[in-house]
């Protein structure tokens, strides 16, 4: 009797444990579409982490290069740069990376993305596991 209890014991400690590790939601991921003749875009989701997290990397087949990115305007010129230390995810709130805001910049893409396309995007956090999101290129929703 001792085993088969000992054993949903450690079935149910399994169980919590992952559902206590740290998960990264992702919702409305999109990529522009390349302009001719440029090989860069911009890509803009949300995500919502269920601990305090950050999105330290993306990479993609898709593209040489990709880096988190963020805005901001200093003296009335906007300026686009890099977040080395990357992205900052409070828990619990929805984090989005948006036009005009923080985002995800592809640099160095291998192929013409058009509209109707798929990017996958592998996001790497620092606590969450990494996860694979299928962006869809086309326009963002203007927020």
């Amino acid at each position: 009797m001792r085993l088969p209890a000992l054993a949903l014991l450690c079935l149910g400690v399994a169980a919590c444990q992952d559902a206590a590790a740290p998960s990264v939601e992702v919702s409305d991921a999109v990529c522009r579409p390349t302009p001719n003749g440029r090989d860069l875009t911009g890509c803009y989701m949300t995500l919502t982490a269920t601990t305090d997290d950050r999105l330290i990397s993306v990479s993609t087949p898709a593209a040489a290069t990709s880096e988190i990115h963020e805005m901001s305007t200093e003296g009335g010129i906007m300026t686009m740069r890099e977040m080395v230390g990357g992205l900052s995810l409070p828990a619990g709130q929805a984090t989005s990376l948006q036009p005009g805001g923080n985002h995800i910049m592809l640099m160095q893409v291998t192929a013409p993305l058009a509209e109707g396309d798929t990017v996958e995007l592998a996001l790497t956090f620092e606590d969450t596991a990494p996860i694979t999101v299928s962006a869809r290129v086309g326009n963002p929703a203007v927020n």
